[in-house]
């Protein structure tokens, strides 16, 4: 909800993979974001993005000290975090740890899609990059 005033007013957006930019990352490839929500918004505490990648797509290895949420929504993807690698299906929700090196993988033939949710802002207070 956003704070209008002294109003509160929902924000909705649609998760639409025809608005999703390439991530141009270094590491990444076949992975497009879009922002549903986040401190462009007001939102004051996460933001949410929209994720799609491609059959063979990946996002890049890395690891950083927040924490985020994951939810698939579509498709199938490897996800390798901590050393640990699994298959993740639609419906499935995770937690990657801050500080865990993870990837997600696609290595099927049709797109995949997931929501990740990220603070805004770092413990140290930085923004968190894509908030």
């Amino acid at each position: 909800m956003l704070r209008i005033g002294t109003l509160l007013s929902m924000l909705v957006r649609r998760c639409d993979p025809t608005k999703a930019s390439e991530v141009s990352v270094e590491g990444a490839s076949g992975v497009a974001m879009q922002m549903l929500m986040g401190r462009a918004d007001a939102a004051p505490n996460f933001a949410m993005r929209h994720f799609v990648v491609a059959p063979g797509g990946h996002t890049p290895r890395h690891s950083h000290p927040w924490e985020h949420e994951v939810y698939v929504t579509e498709g199938v993807l490897r996800t390798e975090c901590g050393g640990e690698s699994i298959e993740v299906f639609a419906g499935d929700a995770l937690l990657i740890p801050g500080d865990a090196t993870h990837q997600f993988v696609n290595e099927s033939d049709a797109q995949a899609r997931f929501l990740c949710m990220v603070p805004l802002e770092s413990e140290c207070g930085r923004d968190v990059p894509g908030s």
